[in-house]
């Protein structure tokens, strides 16, 4: 894809059916379809990264890749305060495999087990990586930070992963019980957006000039 062409699909480098929904939310207004990178291949890139960025970028240059599309990456956690920042990059991944939120959120709630809530400070991190291609020498990055605490059971049957133990700040109840709009107007990933589609007025003019 060139800077001007007329390209209005981006594929999105994840398998999580959550995650793509709250996406394809978000970017429903600019008129871009997203597309899952599973249309295109089943096979995983490692997240070898040391950091979120670091993994939002490998994710999105094997998207882009193997879809020939320009593609968004996101590589998002929950970072605890009193785990020393766990579960951090490997939050989808936190109790082993098979992967399952039940599982990781279990885990988490015997973590904090006895931690008093003043202590249970956390917050959710977005990593966005947007390339043109997977050679983009200049890929476009945003970040977002949703400020929180962990609750002592879960609530709400809203949202994925940690949403149901997440209460963010200045709210009641979980993650987990806000509507789709109350979220994505806060969240770490509507954060990160935000930043994001200034930049993409210059990098694809195209879709907000028709």
């Amino acid at each position: 894809m060139t800077r001007s062409g007329a390209n209005r699909r981006l594929v999105l480098a994840s398998r999580n059916v959550g995650k793509l929904n709250d996406f394809r939310l978000l970017f429903a207004p600019l008129n871009i379809e997203l597309v899952s990178v599973t249309e295109f291949t089943d096979e995983d890139v490692e997240e070898s990264g040391a950091t979120f960025i670091e993994n939002a970028l490998l994710k999105a240059r094997h998207a882009a890749a193997v879809s020939g599309l320009p593609a968004l990456a996101d590589d998002s956690g929950l970072v605890v305060d009193y785990l020393g920042g766990e579960p951090g990059i490997f939050s989808a991944r936190y109790a082993g495999e098979p992967v399952s939120d039940a599982r990781n959120n279990q885990k988490l709630l015997e973590k904090l087990s006895g931690v008093k809530a003043a202590d249970r400070t956390a917050h959710f991190h977005c990593s966005l990586a947007l390339l043109a291609s997977a050679e983009d020498p200049a890929p476009l990055i945003a970040e977002g930070r949703w400020l929180g605490r962990i609750a002592e059971q879960l609530a709400g049957g809203g949202g994925f992963g940690y949403d149901p133990l997440f209460l963010p700040k200045g709210l009641t109840g979980s993650a987990a019980e806000l509507s789709s709009a109350q979220k994505n107007s806060q969240s770490h990933r509507g954060q990160a957006l935000q930043q994001l589609v200034p930049a993409m007025a210059n990098w694809v003019g195209f879709v907000f000039n028709e």
